[in-house]
């Protein structure tokens, strides 16, 4: 999709985007062979084909930077596919819902391989130098819920990486509501252990594990561990009709 794309390009909207796309051109290459046929003017084409030697040079340099600054951050999904080799599923417990007056207890982090996660008191800190690592962000809820918190509690990570916050492509599809929700439509299943707890109970487990029992904390992780995992198998089982669809739109 990001090879589609041209509304990260200085002064060309979606307007341009979408008659482009209507004229049977759907990718960079396409417009080079195909541009005398579009119905766009010559100083729009120039643009354009300056806009895409610029966007092939940063997409072979694997400047992920220049497309998380340039495209709308609610089409960042777009670039999933050309940076998924280094893409982290992320998720958090906290104590409560506000930032300014609740904690992180748990960061999980997926890579599509791994998944880790990182515990206040233990090891929490080490996130600081995990999350430079990636290069795509996917959250659910993350752009309002979960980086805030992240950068309210350790300021200095950057979070200077493309984010796709699913929930709202998501709903663009007709898949809306919370996450498990959304995981009960698409058919995915939880672990026996895990049905059914949510984020108030993520809560409780928390001070449960405060007062010393370890196997609240397991759970808790466990039910964490399975929201990332599910961030991946939401996106695998979507990301076609997210394309699908903004071409249809």
């Amino acid at each position: 999709m990001l090879t589609s794309t041209y509304i990260h390009m200085p002064r060309i909207g979606a307007t341009v985007e979408k008659r482009i796309w209507s004229g049977g051109v759907r990718t960079w290459d396409d417009f080079l062979d195909r541009k005398d046929e579009l119905l766009i003017s010559p100083s729009k084409k120039e643009m354009i084909l300056t806009g895409i030697r610029d966007s092939v040079e940063k997409l072979e340099a694997r400047d992920f930077e220049f497309f998380a600054r340039s495209l709308p951050k609610a089409e960042h999904w777009r670039a999933f596919r050309n940076f998924s080799d280094k893409v982290a599923y992320v998720d958090i417990e906290t104590t409560g819902l506000s930032p300014a007056s609740s904690s992180i207890t748990v960061v999980g982090i997926y890579d599509g391989k791994e998944a880790r996660t990182f515990v206040r008191g233990i090891d929490l800190d080490d996130i600081v130098d995990v999350f430079p690592k990636y290069e795509f962000l996917v959250t659910f809820n993350g752009a309002r819920f979960d980086i805030p918190f992240i950068k309210r509690e350790f300021p200095q990570i950057e979070f200077n990486q493309l984010h796709a916050d699913l929930m709202y492509p998501l709903r663009r599809i007709s898949l809306s509501g919370g996450l498990k929700k959304i995981e009960c439509e698409l058919g995915i299943s939880r672990a026996e252990e895990t049905v059914g707890i949510s984020g108030f109970d993520a809560v409780r487990l928390w001070h449960q594990y405060e007062r010393g029992d370890e196997d609240a904390l397991d759970l808790l992780l466990k039910y964490n561990r399975e929201d990332i995992v599910n961030l991946k198998t939401i996106i695998d089982m979507t990301l076609l009709r997210f394309i699908d669809n903004k071409f249809s739109e």
